[in-house]
């Protein structure tokens, strides 16, 4: 519903996060978020489930360092062949340099500030961090700022260099998530 909710809001790209070990609830999901994104113009990845994303039809997937890791090389093979965009969260520069292997379509560096909303193996890196990061990589692939980030710290982070930021608490949380979308992409413009 979020994804659907927030693709009619306007949001440009949006992702599926739906955690679950029941591969039934997995395909209904995803199939789900494809069809509540179709006749938008948003952009739909999804989290993790990489095979359902090909068989729903979704435009991308977003893996995480474990995820990549646990991916062998024919199934990595049979992701690049489906054509599906794939991101991947990036905690540092050695897991910028591992992304970099795969050759993804945009890195997500993080977590820029403390996030309540999964449990990090690492400290958050902070805007200046994020900047030599953004740095180092900007010249190879689209840069995505994650982790905490509200939108009194867009300007900081936009600053940086990156040209994307994903938020999740700074609409599920506000009382208008359609007002405060809106309110978050003209800070993204600006």
């Amino acid at each position: 519903a979020w994804v659907g909710r927030m693709a009619r809001a306007g949001v440009p790209t949006v992702q599926l996060r739906f955690k679950s070990d029941d591969p039934a609830a997995i395909a209904h999901e995803v199939r789900a978020a494809v069809q509540a994104v179709q006749g938008t113009s948003a952009l739909l990845f999804i989290n993790d489930h990489w095979r359902e994303a090909i068989a729903a039809g979704a435009y991308g997937v977003h893996l995480g360092q474990e995820d990549l890791d646990a991916l062998p090389a024919p199934a990595l093979q049979e992701l690049r062949a489906s054509g599906l965009r794939l991101g991947v969260s990036t905690h540092g520069y050695a897991e910028m340099l591992r992304a970099d292997a795969v050759g993804p379509s945009y890195l997500a560096l993080g977590a820029v500030f403390p996030t309540t909303l999964k449990r990090m193996a690492t400290a958050p890196q902070g805007v200046a961090r994020l900047a030599a990061y953004a740095r180092l990589m900007q010249a190879s692939y689209p840069l995505v700022a994650i982790g905490g980030i509200a939108l009194e710290q867009f300007a900081a982070v936009r600053a940086t260099g990156v040209g994307s930021i994903a938020v999740v608490r700074a609409l599920v949380t506000a009382p208008d998530p359609e007002r405060a979308a809106e309110q978050l992409m003209n800070a993204l413009k600006n």
